[in-house]
């Protein structure tokens, strides 16, 4: 994304006289934005505006500190990313080791570990283990993938069969596909000539009120008065089933990004949905967490899903 930074349009940085007591230099404003910007990337909790204010105001500027030579030496190794030498190999990148009490003997640089590998539960041929660093990449630019074709070609890649798609680090129940919804398409209320309900047994896990009325229907005489209302809190059920499914199919059948959108954007109107629609519509990909199992129900690993996609 920082290629595509039209370098011509910024403004060469001018320096100024940090001044937190004024609200027209916008100071105070900036550290705020990029105070929040950092805690949405490393899910901290964001700060008030007045909080950032009275913290800042208590920082004692110093340059010759520890802090400020890692931030040096973190954008040395920043340096050697633009320069393209990541594909070279990870020896061009250096950890360091300071300590300024004990002096400039004591400033040593090292290759770095390398990433911990994290076991995919798979086996072979199926990728065994893998890092944080590495991705599963789909790029559908051409043509976007279905929720349903996504499932498919993960359980067909991996020999999985797909418990939940979500994005990937959140932790809510929140997901563009879910197994347990795909239950319910096999789900069914069927009302018959003489009067009686044949209800699935998971109909009752969601809509538990229901079983009573399906009982005293099989109980009362059809010539009953009180059926109709007992069948009309089942055909409800049946209704709010229908619509279940239905809304199931529709995000099953569509493309990942509609779907991706649907569960994630933000119901209440207002800077979050205004957040969210800036972030989405500037960037082309996703990224996705998936959990999956083995037919042993052995609980399977893999790594995050870039899905590459045109708006």
């Amino acid at each position: 994304e920082l290629y595509k930074v039209d370098t011509s349009k910024l403004q060469p940085a001018q320096p100024q006289e940090f001044e937190k007591d004024e609200d027209d230099n916008f100071h105070v404003d900036f550290l705020t934005v990029s105070t929040n910007m950092r805690a949405y990337n490393y899910d901290i909790k964001a700060s008030a505006r007045h909080s950032v204010k009275v913290t800042a105001g208590r920082i004692i500027p110093a340059l010759a500190t520890t802090t400020a030579m890692v931030c040096g030496l973190v954008g040395i190794e920043f340096c050697k990313l633009v320069l393209g030498l990541q594909s070279q190999g990870s020896d061009k990148f250096l950890n360091s080791n300071i300590n300024l009490a004990a002096g400039s003997g004591n400033f040593t640089t090292f290759a770095p570990d390398p990433p911990v590998a994290i076991k995919t539960g798979l086996d072979s041929p199926h990728p065994t283990s893998f890092s944080s660093w590495d991705k599963i990449e789909l790029s559908c630019k051409s043509k976007e993938l279905s929720v349903d074709q996504l499932v498919q070609y993960l359980e067909r890649s991996f020999g999985v069969s797909v418990d939940r798609i979500f994005l990937h680090g959140d932790q809510d129940d929140k997901a563009i596909y879910n197994a347990v919804d795909r239950q319910k398409l096999e789900w069914s209320i069927d009302f018959s000539e003489d009067g009686k309900v044949a209800v699935s047994d998971g109909v009752f896990t969601l809509w538990p009120q229901v079983r009573m009325a399906v009982q005293m229907l099989g109980r009362l005489p059809p010539t009953s008065g009180q059926r109709a209302i007992f069948k009309s809190q089942v055909e409800k059920v049946k209704k709010a089933l229908d619509q279940t499914k239905e809304s199931f199919m529709n995000r099953l059948s569509g493309p990942v990004s509609l779907a991706f959108r649907e569960v994630y954007r933000p119901a209440e109107e207002g800077d979050k949905q205004t957040y969210f629609d800036t972030v989405f519509n500037g960037k082309d990909y996703v990224t996705l967490g998936v959990d999956c199992h083995t037919d042993r129900e052995d609980e399977i690993i893999l790594p995050c899903i870039k899905y590459t996609f045109t708006h």
